[in-house]
């Protein structure tokens, strides 16, 4: 799924990364805790979640993340954005509830990823 059908299916705003709208998305993943993400999430993966700092960014620049969506309407910060500006990173928002957000997407075909 391309980060343009995610924006499409959550009704999202982009915050920032509009170049890069094409690029393939092949699972998703929804969490608050960056050791979460860290742990399970390989690229090609999009972020969903609640939590709107500079931790946010910084993880989805080590786990390789393709996208973030913060969920529940919440904005970063200009800082924030900034940052995923600097690293190349999707950034698009919902007022979807995590819950809602990940339900939209499994049923349009993006899966979650699988643990091993």
């Amino acid at each position: 799924m391309k980060v343009r059908e995610i924006a499409e299916a959550l009704n999202a705003e982009i915050l920032c990364g509009f170049d890069g709208l094409d690029t393939e998305i092949s699972c998703a993943f929804g969490s608050d805790l960056m050791s979460d993400v860290l742990a399970f999430v390989k690229g090609k993966t999009v972020l969903l979640t609640g939590l709107i700092n500079q931790q946010v960014i910084r993880t989805a620049e080590m786990a390789d993340l393709s996208a973030i969506v913060f969920v529940r309407g919440k904005k970063p910060e200009e800082d924030i954005i900034r940052l995923a500006q600097e690293n190349n990173i999707i950034v698009l928002l919902t007022r979807d509830t995590l819950y809602s957000a990940s339900g939209k997407l499994y049923a349009r075909g993006l899966a979650g990823i699988q643990l091993d």
